[in-house]
């Protein structure tokens, strides 16, 4: 049963009659889960009127039902209705490249990168589409190539690999080297690098060496005053009974320096002379050394007393460029002990 109530009002003469009902619980636009969504723009709905629910673009329903009623409480009815992303495929692998991806539903991406020595063709992001596709296809990565590699003047180069055409392939390396006398300066390794250029080119120089200076005593195979090319050699030898130490030749360098020269080193004479020595592995009388010299690192021994014990022993010493130290064990004999060879520590027992 509808009432009707009329409101008089004066000045001005206006009229308002409101209409009430029994059944004046209506339902409001509904508040929808994440993702589900209804047609039209409609507030107010009255009691049995429905809603049919769909999913937003790029999402799939699942349970249901998918629409809902108005009840006469002014509520709408419940639903188990769910839209979940859609799932596109997965995808292919990446030759020569990799791709990384966390999920493979809705808005969900792909990132591709290349291997060191290719570069990518196509795009680098694919996006998972409300239809369930990707975006893009899977792109190509594509072998990194070169030039034939630059030559310095007075230079080639010798690839490690046969070598066909105009194009060399990322990673194909070589060797720089350069026509006598000239000489390589910078890095002799070239490399065909992912940039699509070779690493940089050396340059091929003249080096040469002044006139070496001889060593004393001692002298050179060539006595030249001239420039020596790089590499040349110089060889050194000594006179007499100087021993040569260090390299038996010098070599002109990269930097147009001599490498070390030798030296000669002095013989030693043994400074005693009354008693027997040990010399290369013999025991000889110091008046048998003839002459009385032994060469450069050369090893003698003398002998000294354990006069505790009554017993000798050997004690090394070395010439080292002339100096030849005695031990200070070492004891002078007499010269009647001498003549005799009465208790010289040579002769008695060894310890």
């Amino acid at each position: 049963m509808e009432h009707t109530l009329t409101l008089f009002l004066l000045s001005p003469f206006v009229v308002f009659t409101i209409v009430t009902s029994e059944q004046d619980n209506v339902c409001f636009r509904p508040e929808l889960a994440a993702n589900i969504e209804t047609d039209g723009l409609q507030r107010y709905f009255s009691p049995g009127e429905e809603l049919v629910l769909s999913c937003k673009q790029g999402y799939t329903p699942v349970s249901g039902p998918r629409k809902i009623v108005c009840a006469a409480s002014g509520k709408w009815t419940t639903t188990k209705l769910k839209c979940i992303p859609k799932r596109c495929p997965y995808p292919d692998p990446l030759s020569n490249g990799e791709l990384y991806y966390e999920n493979t539903v809705f808005q969900s991406t792909i990132n591709y990168t290349c291997d060191d020595g290719y570069t990518l063709t196509g795009d680098s992001t694919a996006v998972c589409l409300a239809n369930g596709t990707w975006s893009t296809s899977v792109p190509e990565c594509i072998p990194v190539s070169c030039g034939l590699a630059p030559i310095p003047k007075f230079g080639m180069i010798i690839y490690d690999k046969k070598i066909r055409g105009n194009t060399i392939d990322y990673g194909v390396k070589g060797t720089y080297v350069c026509m006598p006398p000239y000489v390589l300066f910078g890095n002799a390794r070239a490399e065909c690098t992912g940039s699509g250029n070779w690493t940089k080119t050396p340059e091929c120089r003249v080096v040469t060496c002044p006139p070496p200076e001889n060593i004393d005593k001692g002298y050179m195979s060539n006595n030249n005053q001239k420039d020596y090319d790089y590499m040349e050699t110089i060889k050194y030898g000594c006179l007499g009974d100087y021993v040569l130490e260090g390299s038996l030749q010098i070599v002109c360098q990269h930097n147009g320096n001599w490498s070390e020269k030798p030296s000669c080193k002095a013989p030693c004479s043994v400074g005693i002379h009354k008693a027997r020595i040990l010399y290369k592995g013999q025991k000889i009388w110091i008046k048998d050394l003839l002459p009385n010299t032994i060469l450069h690192k050369d090893i003698v021994s003398v002998y000294c007393m354990d006069k505790a014990r009554n017993c000798g022993y050997a004690v090394q010493t070395q010439c080292i460029d002339g100096k030849l130290e005695i031990p200070e064990c070492f004891e002078q004999p007499s010269k009647l002990d001498y003549i005799l060879n009465s208790g010289l520590p040579s002769e008695i027992t060894q310890c």
